[in-house]
């Protein structure tokens, strides 16, 4: 059969071509009647309206792209803080018509593939994910006509808006339970250094030893499990008698949880974990995880709302959400 056309369309529903294109591109300057008789005509020829020429007609594509500046064997891992944020900007924009195209970029020749893409007028918008403090593409894509925002603070120094947590006041609230439960040597799993929540993340911990009679004890991690698992090991090492830590996102603390357990520490008589997330499975590890819960589909979320006020013309001022310090039994 052939695709119904915009004309048979018009004259079905008894008007000119230009009207049934107004009303099919959402425009208001369509009377009721005549719009309900074209909504009519387009319902009972099946009539579905060509991308392409929409877009020349309206500008705009629908389509917004979700970069993670991370390689695919990250972004489908374990860590469903990636799995998360794509699902609830997904939901987000599917439920205004718009589609996501998710790319992957975390390497130069993926860099430059996203740019040109962009660049080429395929999406109205961006939304940035998982970026690191080399990454090129904020300062690239700002350049560009193209409204962007972020997923956390950019880790270098450009203007686009963005949605974070509150990271360094989430630390603080987790190390600062440590110590008023009476723990002497806490040390730190901290995220990369690269990245803005792993620096803001050590910056909570070092404010609140830096306040009491403490010292920091610090390994880094990538915000693996395995990572964490190495890193606890690590710590264990330089200070066998430590007795709680803070650990900058619950897949390292559960590979902390295991070192400590292979070591026979036992949590939290011995060593008291403190994560940062609330991840699904802290709530299931050995002991039950103490964390910090981080919302990480409602900061997806608004980050979506952001970006439809850049289309707007609307306020696109930072956007910092709260944690809240959930204890159970690792500390």
């Amino acid at each position: 059969m052939r695709r119904p056309t915009l004309e048979a369309v018009a004259a079905r529903a008894g008007v000119s071509r230009a009207t049934a294109s107004r009303v099919v591109n959402g425009q208001t300057t369509v009377a009721p009647a005549i719009r309900d008789a074209v909504l009519r005509a387009i319902d009972e020829l099946g009539y579905v309206p060509n991308s392409a020429a929409r877009s020349l007609v309206t500008q705009r594509t629908d389509s917004v792209a979700l970069v993670v500046s991370e390689p695919g064997t990250r972004v489908f891992s374990e860590d469903p803080m990636f799995s998360t944020a794509i699902r609830s900007a997904s939901v987000e924009l599917e439920a205004i018509n718009k589609q996501v195209v998710l790319m992957l970029a975390s390497s130069p020749k993926s860099h430059a593939r996203v740019e040109r893409y962009i660049a080429g007028g395929h999406v109205d918008g961006v939304m940035l994910l998982s970026m690191h403090g080399a990454d090129p593409l904020p300062s690239a894509l700002s350049r560009l006509r193209v409204p962007v925002v972020s997923y956390g603070r950019p880790a270098v120094p450009v203007n686009i808006p963005f949605v974070d947590n509150d990271n360094v006041g989430g630390a603080e609230a987790g190390v600062r339970h440590l110590v008023e439960t009476g723990r002497r040597r806490i040390a730190t799993i901290a995220g990369p250094q690269d990245m803005i929540a792993g620096q803001d993340r050590l910056a909570g911990y070092r404010n609140v030893l830096r306040d009491s009679d403490r010292r920091s004890i610090v390994a880094v991690g990538d915000f693996t499990r395995e990572s964490g698992a190495v890193a606890m090991r690590q710590l264990l090492g330089d200070d066998p008698g430590l007795d709680a830590v803070f650990v900058a996102n619950d897949l390292m603390a559960v590979g902390a949880l295991q070192s400590l357990r292979q070591s026979g520490r036992r949590v939290p008589d011995d060593v008291a974990v403190v994560g940062f997330d609330d991840i699904e499975a802290a709530k299931y590890t050995e002991p039950p995880l103490t964390t910090l819960r981080h919302p990480v589909a409602d900061q997806a979320a608004a980050m979506v709302r952001l970006l439809l006020n850049l289309f707007e013309g609307g306020p696109t001022e930072p956007i910092i959400l709260p944690t809240e310090l959930v204890v159970r039994e690792s500390a």
